[in-house]
Order: structure tokens, then C-alpha cells, then sequence
């Protein structure tokens, strides 16, 4: 039951790589090592209260935690901890995070179970701690949840560092005295696809290239077997199938285009209706001729993010051999001012024949995502979804709190939205009204324009209402990931950096349709 926080990319990315890969079990008995255990809330007939790990071990330490921590200070916070030493022999440091209420669960109101989401704060504090110690091993109290435990490790661990000398320690983890073998072990496969996502979207945009991008799932994906086909289309290709919006916004730069299409067949019936995800996949994003200014221009090498999220989402599935079958699209390419590059008031044509008004270079996303959406309906879709960092104007309206996603299924939303509170990284439902579809349908030039007609009103609507042009399956959602794609402080079990949100939703999400026959 090792599992350590590790770079989830080929060994051969970024010299010494090798140093975030699997240790073998032979490897965590070496070395210093630590213990997290978590303690609820205070109670009016005690002041400390344990979980059942922290019980047994104070138990096998003769109440000596239990003394230690009374005597420490007042009662211990939620998200807070403390260190302590010398108590147990196998472990020198023994760190207790504070879990918060013992009665936590589903909170109404915030949509999420605040339980689990107790538990990824309290044992992310933890994990941090003994890594800032340079301790090497840490086990880690399940907390009565092993797999939002594992979730709270991983995540919390993670930093990319590839490209400096001096890099944060390489903690292993894994759960401590448990049976909940299996839930952690979901929870590590559900962290490490965030993880995997986060760390795309990190790395700068020489690094990652669209045919980089490519190759690590190429890479990835061919260990999984026969189930598992990946399709890298090349700039021939997306010529030959006349996507012409893509085509042009690839043309500003003198990297070639990518369509990356993985196929998973999990289902029992290789036959079923799949679902199709399409994820933006702009590896720079410049802003084109209408240049965004220079401060804060170096966060667009993370405009692959929807790429990068439903790949990792797809990638976890087949892990976790879920009985689905699934298609991943990602139109990659970079957005640049060259020469060759769109010109505000220029005409391109999408691949379903629809003449596009390019207004404004920075709307790019909405073009690759066009084509892709229409290549996508060749797959006897059971539904669509496609996530893109696609507006600022959805960062305005949502912050980084939650996803905003736009749809024409209530099926599809309630699975979005249950999957959401489970993960603790939500969506909110947007409008998808007929009232933004008119202003990206009036356009002097065109069929369309790819920006509304009020430019700063509803920009976020306005471009859901844009690629609902391009879709004509019954169950469609949009994810607009612009506010969730980097983190500050607002998710405390992520650092700084980029967040790889909605991940683990969109895995969760998967896993739900799994199970569910019925999709009316």
C-alpha cells in the first residue's frame, strides 16, 4: 500500500524526474518516518477526541498523546496541527491535524460534503509538516474516509519543481493501520489524475508543446492495453477534415497542430454509446493580434487546462477500469501573433460548414472547441462535454469557487453537480438562454461572430450560446474552467500554482455514468 507523491510524467521529461517515481515497498523501510492522525472538535465530556487510529495508537503509547496534546495549548483547530516527539519508536514524529466536527457531512448550503473536505485540509497540514521535516515516510490516519484521506496526501504534496536545482522532499505515503486498502487506493488514482493535470498546465510552454502534449498520453495510455487506442491527428489530417477554425487560429504560430483522440473501451459492450469529451487544448495563448497585455501573459501557458483535465480524467478511468466507454478530443495548438495569424474581421469556416466573424483573436478557444464539437458527433454520442478555459468573464462572475457549466440536460447536471459534492470541487449551472444565442448570430459578414454583440456583457453566456451552435445532441454540457484554473489559497489542500480543477469531478462524473443505464 506504498504510494509516494510523484511526477506523473515519462521518466524522460525533465532531467531528474526519476526522483518523483514509485519507491518500491523495500524502499519506505528505510529512512526517517512520520505519523498523521487526526483528532474532531472538542466535546463538552472531552477535550480530546481522536479518530480510531489516533485512539489505538495513544492506546499503544499509553495515553501519552492524549496527555501531550492537553497539556499542548487550547483545543486544536480545523486545518491546524500539531508536532510531537519521541513519543513511539517507528515513528518519531507524530503530527495530529485537527479534523474539525466529529458530526460533519453534507453541507447544504456550501454543496459539498464538508466531511471530506475536513479531512483533505487536515491531513494535506500534516503530510506538508513532516515534508518542510525532510522526513521521507509518513502513514496516514484513513480519518473515516481512506480515499478523501489519500486525496488530501497526494494533493497536498504535490509541487512542480522539475526545473529547479533545489526541490521540495519526496515524501511516500500511505495509510495507517487500516483494511480501507481499496478506497485509498481510489483516493491516490483520483489525486494522481489532478495531479497529472496540474502538472501539464505548470509547465511552461516551450516544455509543452501540442506534440509534447501528444506524446505523454501517447506514453501513458499504451501501457493500459488493447483497450485503449490513441490517435494523434496530424495538420494534414484537420486539413483533410476541413476544420477550418481550428486551422486558423493554429496558423499564427510556427508550432504544427494536434487533435489528440483517445479511445477507452471499458463497457461490457464495446457497441454502447460512448461519452465523448472535448477539451480545449491552447498550449500558449498569446491573445493573437488582439494581444493580451504582458502582465500575467505567462499563466496562458496553462490554456490547455481543459485538455489537460479530461485527458487526466480519461487516463484515471482506464486505471481504475471503469465499465464505461469513452472518447477524448483535444484540439491542441498554440495562439500567436505571427504574420499568417487572424486579423480582427476576418471569415473562417467550421467544419459543419458555419462561417465564423473572427471579431476578436482572444476568443480562440470557442473556434477549436467548434470543430472538435462537430467532429465529436460522429460518435453516437451518449453525451458531450467539453471543458475549456474559455472566459475571463467567468472568472468574474464565479471567482474560483466553481465551475460554471452550461447545459441542455438536466440528466447530465444532476450527475455533475451530485459528483461535485463528493470531490469538493463544484459546479454551479449557468443560463444557456436564447437571449445570448442572438447576439453571436448577428454578424455583418457571417453566419456567426465569436464574440457577443454587447462584448462586455455575459461573456461567459455568450460563449456557451456560441458553441451550442455546434452541438445537436440531446445531452451537452460546457465546463467554463477559466476561474478555477489557477489556485492562491482559496483550495487549502493545493498550493500555489496551477489547480488541475475539476479533475477529480469530471473522474467522479465518469464513474457515476458508469453506473447509471438510463441516460433520460
Amino acid at each position: 500500500m506504498l504510494h509516494p507523491i510523484r511526477c506523473v510524467l515519462h521518466r524522460s521529461l525533465h532531467r531528474g524526474c526519476c526522483r518523483h517515481l514509485s519507491l518500491s515497498a523495500q524502499c519506505y523501510n528505510t529512512g526517517r518516518k512520520g505519523l498523521v492522525l487526526g483528532a474532531y472538535e472538542k466535546t463538552e465530556e472531552e477535550n480530546v477526541v481522536f479518530t480510531q487510529a489516533g485512539d489505538r495508537f495513544d492506546n499503544i503509547v499509553s495515553g501519552k498523546l492524549r496527555d501531550q496534546l492537553t497539556r499542548s495549548g487550547p483545543s486544536l483547530k480545523k486545518g491546524k496541527s500539531r508536532i510531537f516527539y519521541g513519543l513511539h519508536e517507528e515513528f518519531p514524529s507524530v503530527v495530529v491535524v485537527g479534523l474539525g466536527k466529529e458530526s460533519a457531512g453534507f453541507n447544504q448550503h456550501e454543496v459539498w460534503n464538508e466531511r471530506k473536505e475536513n479531512i483533505r485540509t487536515a491531513v494535506s497540514v500534516g503530510c506538508r509538516q513532516l515534508q518542510d521535516m525532510e522526513i521521507e515516510q509518513a502513514e496516514v490516519d484513513p480519518c473515516g474516509d481512506a480515499q478523501a484521506a489519500a486525496e488530501g496526501a497526494l494533493l497536498g504534496l504535490f509541487e512542480y519543481d522539475e526545473l529547479k536545482k533545489k526541490k521540495k522532499k519526496l515524501v511516500s505515503t500511505r495509510v495507517y493501520g487500516s483494511q480501507e486498502g481499496e478506497a485509498w487506493q481510489k483516493g491516490v488514482s483520483y489525486a494522481e489524475g489532478q495531479n497529472l493535470a496540474r502538472y501539464l498546465m505548470e509547465a511552461p510552454a516551450n516544455y509543452m508543446t501540442p506534440t509534447r502534449f501528444a506524446q505523454i498520453f501517447e506514453e501513458k495510455l499504451e501501457k493500459l492495453g488493447g483497450n485503449v487506442k490513441v490517435f494523434t491527428r496530424s495538420k494534414q489530417w484537420i486539413e483533410e477534415q476541413q476544420m477550418g477554425a481550428f486551422l486558423s487560429v493554429a496558423k499564427g504560430s510556427d508550432e504544427p497542430p494536434v487533435l489528440l483522440e483517445i479511445h477507452y473501451t471499458g463497457s461490457p459492450d464495446p457497441k454502447d454509446p460512448p461519452l465523448v469529451f472535448v477539451g480545449k487544448g491552447v498550449t500558449f495563448d498569446s491573445g493573437g493580434i488582439s494581444i493580451k497585455p504582458s502582465s500575467g501573459m505567462d499563466a496562458m501557458r496553462a490554456d490547455m487546462g481543459g485538455a489537460a483535465t479530461v485527458s487526466s480524467a480519461i487516463l484515471t478511468a482506464a486505471t481504475l477500469k471503469l465499465p464505461i466507454n469513452l472518447i477524448g478530443l483535444a484540439p491542441l495548438c498554440e495562439n500567436m501573433p505571427s504574420g499568417g495569424a487572424n486579423k480582427p474581421g476576418d471569415v473562417v469556416k467550421a467544419k459543419n460548414g458555419k462561417t465564423i466573424q473572427v471579431d476578436n483573436t482572444d476568443a480562440e478557444g470557442r473556434l477549436l472547441l467548434a470543430d472538435a464539437l462537430c467532429y465529436a458527433h460522429n460518435f453516437n454520442a451518449r453525451a458531450i462535454v467539453n471543458a475549456a478555459t474559455l472566459t475571463g468573464a467567468m472568472d468574474v462572475a464565479l471567482g474560483s469557487a466553481a465551475t460554471g457549466v452550461f447545459t441542455n440536460s438536466s440528466w447530465l447536471w444532476t450527475h455533475l453537480q451530485e459528483a461535485s459534492a463528493v470531490t469538493g470541487d463544484r459546479v454551479w449551472r449557468m443560463p444557456l438562454f436564447e437571449h445570448y444565442s442572438k447576439q453571436v448570430t448577428d454578424s455583418a459578414l457571417a453566419d456567426l461572430n465569436n464574440v457577443g454583440k454587447y462584448s462586455r456583457s455575459g461573456g461567459a453566456c455568450t460563449a456557451a450560446a456560441f458553441l451550442k451552435e455546434f452541438v445537436t445532441v440531446p445531452h451537452w454540457a460546457h465546463l467554463d474552467i477559466a476561474g478555477v484554473m489557477s489556485n492562491k489559497d482559496e483550495v487549502p489542500y493545493l498550493r500555489k500554482g496551477m489547480a488541475g480543477r475539476p479533475t477529480r469531478t469530471l473522474i467522479e462524473f465518469v464513474d457515476r455514468l458508469s453506473k447509471d443505464r438510463n441516460p433520460t
